[in-house]
């Protein structure tokens, strides 16, 4: 098998599409750079266009049987960027005005005399979702959020790389943000 430091992005995608993680790692190592740099342009934060370019790489990898070698590796890249990137910008014009419609109500002063029963209901909620997360990532939420260690002690503690503990971490808040949200949605209807 020829260098793959030397083979087109066709040839690249061919193999990619086959396989082969050699392929992956020669098109990581081209163009994560360019695609960082790219997303740090459309996305303030450097640690959040990071994480945008590995989801998109992962997406590549998860996708590679569908590729059309002659669309162009970089075209499919950029595109894949281009639409997690909006992705991204939607989410953060959510949560945005989510934390806005929980600082006027926070605000606003109204404190009912069922407060006490309904945080005990949320923290059911949260401690029912904690439970129901498979195993080792609850056991790197909890060392993160009750133990209070950092990403380096817990990957130290568990032998697991910090990235991973990252991901597992981020994984999680996004799980419990998808399950409880609703559910906060309408305890908070149910209050007004």
């Amino acid at each position: 098998m020829p260098d793959v430091n030397v083979l087109t992005d066709s040839v690249l995608s061919e193999q990619l599409r086959s396989g082969s993680h050699e392929a992956y790692s020669e098109i990581y190592a081209r163009y994560f750079g360019l695609l960082f740099i790219a997303a740090c342009k459309k996305v303030s934060d450097r640690e959040d266009a990071r994480d945008l370019v590995h989801e998109t790489f992962t997406n590549l990898w998860d996708k590679r049987k569908n590729l059309n070698p002659e669309m162009g590796i970089a075209s499919y890249l950029y595109a894949s960027l281009r639409n997690r990137i909006i992705n991204w910008f939607a989410h953060q014009q959510v949560s945005s005005k989510y934390v806005t419609s929980f600082r006027l109500f926070y605000e606003s002063g109204i404190c009912e005399t069922d407060h006490k029963i309904r945080e005990k209901q949320l923290a059911t909620l949260i401690e029912k979702e904690i439970d129901a997360l498979p195993p080792r990532m609850k056991e790197v939420f909890l060392l993160s959020r009750r133990a209070h260690l950092s990403h380096r002690e817990i990957a130290t503690q568990l032998d697991i790389s910090e990235q991973t503990v990252k991901t597992q971490i981020k994984h999680t808040l996004r799980i419990l943000r998808a399950r409880l949200g609703l559910m906060l949605f309408i305890l908070m209807l149910t209050k007004i």
